[in-house]
């Protein structure tokens, strides 16, 4: 093992992928060189990894094309600086190989990984946008929030001990109980970071400065968010994405799929669900700040937040129906329940268990609107919106509702109680004084 120059041990014949090596590299393998078509040189290849993470090429011939993800020995939006261990191209690999047999046509096909240069080589998503750039366009994609829903449905079923006996289960568990580096990023940055002061911090200022202070003074959202942090690390549930928000998910008008799956983690099921309701919701606050003379926004926004009441509903339906029909896992034997008095109290016992992922979910969405405002990694939909007066106004709308459902939550009985108080946060400046 060679040291790179942040002292992270990488592999020996490691290297960061750029234009030229990606030529030699892939036309070096037939199969995948087939897939782009005609001659390497004559290529089109586009660098476009926007995350925190890694690299991202498009490569582009006369056939088609392909995706080509590498991960590198450091956090890319710092730099050198955050050493990051390359093997989270593997959990994602690992991550696809395992539930993929269950989410065909909701993620990309992948063709080829590299275990040396931690590198995937998947199916070109074309003309796919990130949902995220979608929704701050103004553009809406019906299937989008069912698809991502059926998702997290399967994955929450099918990979648990719900559907496949526990010895299997137990194995994929400790593959990803080796997913450190991405799991202390999440027990971070979600569960401690926005809770204190520190530099790699940031937040609207000073406009939300005195609203970051009181998040930071607030003994009870603190015992709040631990909480939620310790059920992360704890309950081993099912495999998670880890990272679902609206810029882990490509869509068109009539496709949907899920990428970067490289934080994924045996973990509870509603945080999934959580972290993608949370983005929806603050896709919903950020619109007034994306509006024109032309478009308040305001019917754009309304039909984002109907999307989080469809994205609930579809997994609910569907993680019953899945565990109906897939019960043959060791959790809930089947055998348990033959009679009509068993087969009711099962059907009781499904019913409360949805309570309970509900009730995660509402947590780990206010923990996540918090840590999107207040912490590190910030989210497009508010950091667009130039003038920072409206987007600070947009970030405290989201942060009240975030309080609420950590601090508070027993109003919110189902998710249309949740809208509902979404709706009346988002009154526009100028109605408050007659709202």
């Amino acid at each position: 093992m060679a040291e790179n120059n942040v002292g992270l041990p990488t592999p020996a014949g490691y290297f960061p992928l750029d234009d030229a090596r990606l030529r030699v590299w892939l036309s070096g393998l037939p199969s995948l060189a087939a897939h782009v078509g005609g001659d390497a040189a004559h290529w089109r290849i586009d660098e476009v990894g926007d995350g925190n993470l890694n690299l991202v090429f498009l490569v582009r011939g006369t056939v088609g094309g392909v995706c080509v993800k590498q991960s590198l020995p450091y956090v890319r939006a710092v730099g050198e600086s955050w050493p990051m261990p390359l093997e989270r191209a593997f959990f994602e690999h690992q991550h696809n190989q395992i539930a993929g047999p269950y989410l065909a046509g909701l993620i990309p096909q992948t063709f080829h990984y590299d275990s040396t240069l931690y590198a995937s080589v998947m199916e070109l998503l074309s003309p796919h946008l990130i949902l995220r750039q979608g929704l701050i366009a103004g553009r809406r994609y019906p299937h989008a929030a069912t698809a991502v829903a059926e998702f997290v449905a399967r994955s929450a079923v099918l990979t648990s001990p719900l559907a496949q006996p526990f010895e299997q289960v137990f194995d994929q568990t400790a593959i990803f109980s080796r997913n450190h580096a991405l799991t202390r990023v999440t027990a971070e940055l979600i569960f401690a970071d926005p809770f204190e002061h520190l530099p790699r911090n940031r937040w609207t200022s000073p406009e939300l400065d005195q609203d970051a202070a009181d998040i930071r003074n607030d003994a009870n959202l603190r015992a709040a968010v631990a909480r939620l942090g310790h059920r992360f690390l704890t309950q081993k549930e099912a495999l998670l994405h880890g990272d679902l928000h609206t810029g882990s998910v490509m869509v068109t008008e009539a496709d949907t799929r899920v990428i970067d799956p490289e934080f994924a983690v045996y973990g509870p099921v509603g945080f999934d669900v959580g972290v993608f309701i949370a983005n929806l919701l603050m896709a919903f606050f950020a619109q007034p700040g994306h509006a024109s003379a032309a478009d308040s926004r305001q019917t754009h926004a309304a039909w984002i937040l109907a999307q989080a009441g469809a994205f609930w509903r579809h997994f609910a339906q569907r993680y019953d129906a899945l565990w109906q029909e897939n019960g043959g896992g060791d959790a809930w034997p089947a055998r348990l329940f033959t009679t009509p008095a068993q087969r009711d109290a099962f059907a009781r016992a499904r019913r409360e268990r949805l309570r309970e992922i509900y009730s995660d979910a509402l947590g780990f969405a206010g923990a996540e609107i918090i840590r999107r405002i207040l912490g590190f990694a910030h989210n497009q939909d508010f950091e667009a919106i130039a003038d920072p007066l409206r987007r600070a106004d947009a970030e405290r709308r989201s942060l009240t509702l975030a309080r609420a459902l950590l601090l508070t939550p027993s109003p919110f009985a189902d998710m249309d109680a949740v809208l509902q108080h979404a709706q009346r946060l988002a009154v526009p400046i100028a109605d408050e004084a007659t709202a």
